[in-house]
């Protein structure tokens, strides 16, 4: 299921010229240097920030992803364990849209993460062909979602955060201990939603996608997140779309 439509944001460039006109009316042509360097810092600082009011917080199963007519790569690192894996942490507006590339000149850096590299792709791998090593999946999740974070969250905080965030969202384990298992096997979408909320605390949303026989299967899980990206919340909204009332749990 694809995202909501995009949400265009307040137009840092419009509002930049406003700011521009009004200082330069007081200050008249021959205003200091100094305040003309302090326009522009501010300038800068209101293009690249950005509002936002929850995060996403969404995990996939791999099962779900490889098991569509499309199927999948493994990465080059070897197959993934059965585990949920991160998809991403996307600011998100409660009136469904969303902010999305945010900032071109805070481009993905691997050095800034190289700490978090392994656990990246334990926690955060990629399934996308043609196989890879995670960085491309890690990069477009950066410029197109984390940007849209920065002011609160920089590039390393911002992956260490969805590293937190799934250690404290153990779906698996959610899922497992309500004898939800990984078998191929159909279960209510309601059990499916009720053993998440009674492990983490609050309510998910659940995304199928079908397999090769059109049969729907549990693929992702969104869970919402304070600005901080540090607690959970309630869904202020959800995601449009539905499952059928079973939904399949392959094996993977």
């Amino acid at each position: 299921m694809p995202p909501p439509k995009n949400h265009t944001p307040k137009n840092p460039i419009k509002l930049s010229r406003l700011f521009s006109s009004k200082i330069e009316a007081k200050m008249g042509s021959k205003g200091s240097v100094s305040m003309k360097l302090l326009l522009l810092l501010h300038l800068t600082v209101l293009c690249v920030s950005q509002d936002f009011d929850f995060f996403y917080f969404v995990q996939q199963w791999p099962g779900s992803y490889c098991d569509t007519q499309n199927s999948c790569c493994y990465p080059t690192t070897g197959k993934p364990a059965a585990d949920f894996g991160i998809h991403g942490l996307w600011p998100n507006y409660k009136d469904g849209s969303y902010p999305s590339n945010c900032d071109s000149n805070n481009p993905f850096q691997q050095s800034q993460i190289s700490d978090l590299r392994s656990s990246l792709q334990r926690n955060w791998p990629t399934l996308a062909c043609p196989s890879g090593n995670g960085v491309q999946f890690w990069t477009h999740e950066w410029e197109k979602h984390g940007t849209c974070s920065e002011s609160l969250l920089k590039q390393h905080d911002y992956f260490e955060a969805a590293l937190d965030l799934k250690q404290r969202a153990n779906l698996l384990r959610a899922l497992t201990n309500a004898g939800i298992q990984p078998d191929g096997e159909l279960y209510s979408l309601s059990s499916i939603k009720g053993a998440i909320k009674d492990a983490i605390g609050y309510t998910p949303y659940i995304e199928c996608n079908v397999d090769a026989s059109r049969n729907s299967q549990l693929y992702q899980v969104y869970l919402c997140v304070d600005t901080s990206g540090s607690g959970f919340i309630e869904c202020p909204v959800f995601p449009k779309g539905k499952c059928g009332s079973q939904v399949e749990f392959p094996t993977f």
